[in-house]
Order: structure tokens, then C-alpha cells, then sequence
């Protein structure tokens, strides 16, 4: 996410969304980081914060709405994230989507885009 941040495009009236997976492999630094990414969410004006993936994105989501982020959600799966922002997207909303290769979030932008769904 902080690599993205300097190039993101401003939401124009809508509503800016990270949906963030699990970096996996970061060892034992690996709670702090995701909590680090959830203040940097809040830090960055986000105003939903979607964790996909199990302790590691709770920790990110809840750091999150601690720092500040208005609404925080999290769910187990891409399927679920992708159905959960169907329901909720409204035109103008911004959606980052960024997670190590392993949680193949990518198939959460194909769900949203009416893509075949792959993975690796």
C-alpha cells in the first residue's frame, strides 16, 4: 500500500476502499507490519478498510478502525470480499486491492469486472 500511495488516483466524490489481504512470509515481525499498514490506512484518509484472509488481517482491519478508518469489515475469503463489495460499491468508489501473491486477490478484481476467476 505504500508503494501505491504515491500515484493513487483521488476518489471524485466517492469513496475510497482497500481492500488488503495477508502479507504472508514476514516472519516475526509479521503482527506489527499489518497493524503499521491499518495506521497507514487510517493516515492515508481511507474511508472502508476490507481485510480478507484470518489473524493477520484481523489484526490490520482493527488497527485500522483504532487509527481512525470511519468503517472496517473483514472476511474470510475472496469470494466473500468480492460478493460483500458487489453489495456495496457505488459509483465514484475507489477500490485498491493489494495482498501478497499467495491470497490471489486479483480474483476479486475479475469477479468485479465479469472475468473467468483464476488462480495460480
Amino acid at each position: 500500500m505504500t508503494e501505491a500511495s504515491g500515484d493513487r488516483t483521488e476518489a471524485a466524490g466517492g469513496r475510497k476502499i482497500a481492500v488488503l489481504g495477508e502479507m504472508l512470509e514476514l516472519g516475526d515481525g509479521a503482527v506489527e507490519a499489518h497493524r503499521e499498514i491499518g495506521r497507514f490506512a487510517a493516515k492515508s484518509g481511507v474511508d472502508l478498510v476490507i481485510g480478507v484472509g484470518g489473524d493477520l488481517a484481523k489484526q490490520l482491519v482493527l488497527t485500522a478502525g483504532s487509527a481512525g478508518v470511519p468503517d472496517i469489515a473483514l472476511v474470510g475469503d475472496n469470494a466473500t470480499a468480492a460478493a460483500y463489495l458487489e453489495s456495496i460499491l457505488r459509483p465514484g468508489d475507489v477500490v485498491l486491492i493489494k495482498a501478497s501473491r499467495g491470497g490471489q486477490l486479483w480474483q476479486i478484481a475479475q469477479a468485479l469486472t465479469g472475468q473467468p476467476v483464476t488462480s495460480l
